[in-house]
C-alpha cells in the first residue's frame, strides 16, 4: 500500500510539473517563467493580463484559445465590446513568436516580429492592407529574472517609453 501511494504521489508531482510549463501564454506577452501578471503602461494606458500557475493567459474577453500539443497559443478570440470581436492567430518558430495576424471588422493585420540576440523583440514590422510599419524597439531595461521592464519604441517619428511591471509566482 505505501509504495502504490508513493507511486501515486510521484506521478502527481510530475504532471504537476508539466502542468507549470505547459503553456507558452507569457511568451506571447515577451516574458518568460513563472509569470503571475503583467500590467503595462503604453502611452498613458495601463493594461494588466493575470496568468495561471500552468501558465494559460486568463483575460478579460479572451475565449476560443487553441493551443498545439507543446502548449503554444495558435489563435484565441478576443471581445472588443461593441465594436465586435478579434481573433487573432500566432505562428512560432524554434520556440519564438514569429508573427500574429489579427483579423477585425473585416480587415486582417499582420505583425512580424525581429529579436536582437538577448531574445527581446527588436522590431515590429505591421502590414496594414499591404502597407508596412516598423516599430523598432531599443534602451531595455530587465528585471532580475530576465524580463524587460522598460524599453523605447519608435513610431512614425515618435518616440515612447513603455514600462511595464511583473508579478510573479513564487
Amino acid at each position: 500500500m505505501k509504495k502504490l501511494f508513493m507511486m501515486i504521489a510521484l506521478l502527481v508531482m510530475a504532471v504537476g510539473m508539466q502542468a507549470q510549463t505547459k503553456f507558452h501564454d507569457a511568451e506571447v506577452n515577451e516574458a518568460t517563467g513563472p509569470v503571475k501578471s503583467i500590467t503595462q503602461d503604453m502611452m498613458g494606458r495601463e493594461m494588466t493580463t493575470q496568468f495561471s500557475q500552468d501558465g494559460k493567459m486568463l483575460r478579460q474577453g479572451m475565449t476560443d484559445a487553441v493551443y498545439d500539443a507543446e502548449g503554444y497559443l495558435q489563435s484565441a478570440k478576443f471581445s472588443m465590446g461593441d465594436r465586435g470581436e478579434m481573433t487573432i492567430s500566432y505562428k512560432w518558430e524554434n520556440g519564438r513568436l514569429k508573427s500574429q495576424t489579427m483579423g477585425m471588422m473585416g480587415n486582417e493585420f499582420t505583425t512580424e516580429f525581429k529579436y536582437n540576440d538577448k531574445g527581446a523583440i527588436s522590431e515590429q514590422i505591421m502590414n496594414m492592407g499591404g502597407q508596412e510599419m516598423s516599430m523598432p524597439y531599443t534602451d531595455y531595461k530587465y528585471d532580475d529574472h530576465g524580463n524587460w521592464i522598460s524599453r523605447k519604441m519608435s513610431m512614425m517619428g515618435q518616440e515612447n517609453v513603455m514600462t511595464r511591471t511583473i508579478e510573479y509566482y513564487e
